[in-house]
């Protein structure tokens, strides 16, 4: 995978070594929380090789982090499991420093105004 020559510049080796292929994979789909790719794609978007992806997406379905329907794979939606593989954490901070962190208030900005039905369920059975 590339990357610009700002983070070049600023990282150093460790930090530029330390992202496995595996975690290339999860902060690609990470930043593309929204679509859902074929392994060929995430190999070409990634620079890495197919066999290398595959396997890379293999051990993140054993880990429950991606969704797999017929040849399209996407992150899961499942935000605590995320939040609990280090992996993760370091790719985003890797995409964060390359793409800028989210903004919370664009979040605020485009949620709804009224709750999830599921949480008005909860509510009610409290």
């Amino acid at each position: 995978m590339s990357i610009d020559r700002e983070t070049f510049e600023r990282s150093d080796e460790a930090e530029l070594a330390d992202v496995s292929a595996t975690e290339q994979v999860l902060g690609f789909l990470a930043v593309n929380d929204d679509r859902a790719f074929k392994a060929s794609e995430i190999a070409a978007r990634t620079e890495l090789d197919d066999g290398t992806v595959s396997t890379s997406l293999t051990r993140l379905k054993r880990r429950e982090l991606v969704e797999h329907k017929g040849t399209y794979w996407a992150i899961t939606s499942d935000d605590d499991r995320l939040a609990r593989y280090d992996g993760y954490e370091r790719a985003t901070a890797l995409f964060n420093d390359q793409l800028g962190p989210e903004d919370r208030s664009e979040w605020a900005e485009h949620a709804p105004d009224e709750p999830h039905p599921s949480l008005e369920v909860e509510d009610r059975d409290r």
